[in-house]
């Protein structure tokens, strides 16, 4: 199967700066253009819209919707509103909320884990009751516990992993071995059932260093994880360090164990992955 490589990006910079920056993505050849919910940065819906009036090819995505801020009826207006003005690029990633400082800050309850999951799926119910008989944009849904993931194993249309283990309060964080990776999407093939091959993966990954020296990059990003080796490290899905050649066969390696098949880097990526796309799909990487 092919690939499709997204960027997450803030348009945290004015107009002009975030509609250059998503038509350099496209140039560049990204497939989707996603943009976050979190208080402190520009809100996902506007930010959305202006990149459709600048470009052509990419599809744009929420990565994702913290649905603990909104009123699921009023969520699933502002979905149709924002897939109307797209005209069929939108893929409408949503997700529970996992800072709880966020919550606070907005005046907004920080409910359990369950009690998040139960307004996600209520979330969803009011979109699918919104459109009726008409086709909702794709859902993208993702995590690492088990009823998130059983959940996007029975709804959604893409799931991600972070590759990343959250604390409850969102204030920590642990990097998943290839390992636990491995049995996540186990898992979530396994709840899916028939709907498992129908299922796109997707993987966040968090740093992308493009370098000759993989070993001494490797040894410098210990410091986040000082528990293990960098040969540990060099094996952790979420990390892509290397020269392009390297990069390319580790995400060669990772689609043939993991199936995932949708990559997405963050914007401060965005050069030094584009050299792997253009790598991957037989071409020089388009002009910046």
């Amino acid at each position: 199967m092919e690939f499709r490589f997204g960027v997450n990006m803030l348009a945290s910079a004015g107009r002009a700066h975030w509609i250059d920056l998503c038509r350099k993505a496209e140039r560049l050849g990204y497939d989707v253009v996603a943009v976050p919910d979190h208080l402190g940065m520009p809100a996902p819906f506007p930010a959305l819209v202006a990149a459709a009036e600048a470009t052509e090819r990419v599809r744009l995505g929420t990565y994702v919707v913290n649905t603990g801020f909104y009123n699921p009826v009023l969520l699933a207006r502002d979905v149709e509103g924002v897939d109307q003005l797209l005209e069929g690029r939108f893929e409408l990633g949503l997700g529970t909320g996992y800072v709880k400082a966020e919550f606070d800050a907005a005046g907004l309850p920080f409910l359990s884990p369950g009690k998040r999951l139960d307004h996600l799926e209520r979330c969803i119910e009011a979109i699918r009751e919104h459109y009726g008989d008409r086709t909702p944009p794709p859902l993208f849904l993702g995590g690492q516990r088990d009823r998130m993931l059983r959940l996007a194993a029975r709804e959604a249309d893409i799931v991600g992993f972070t590759g990343v283990r959250f604390s409850r309060d969102g204030d920590s964080a642990a990097i998943a071995s290839p390992d636990e990776l491995d049995e996540r999407i186990a898992f979530v093939r396994s709840e899916a059932g028939d709907r498992a091959d129908g299922l796109e993966l997707n993987l966040l990954i968090q740093s992308v260093v493009v370098t000759d020296d993989r070993s001494a990059v490797l040894e410098q990003l210990r410091r986040y994880d000082p528990d293990r080796t960098p040969e540990e490290l060099g094996e952790v899905p979420i990390l892509l360090v290397g020269t392009v050649e390297q990069i390319a066969e580790q995400l060669r390696a990772q689609r043939e164990r993991f199936g995932i098949t949708y990559v997405s880097v963050m914007d401060k990526d965005l050069d030094a992955f584009a050299e792997v796309i253009a790598h991957l799909r037989g071409g020089k990487p388009l002009t910046r």
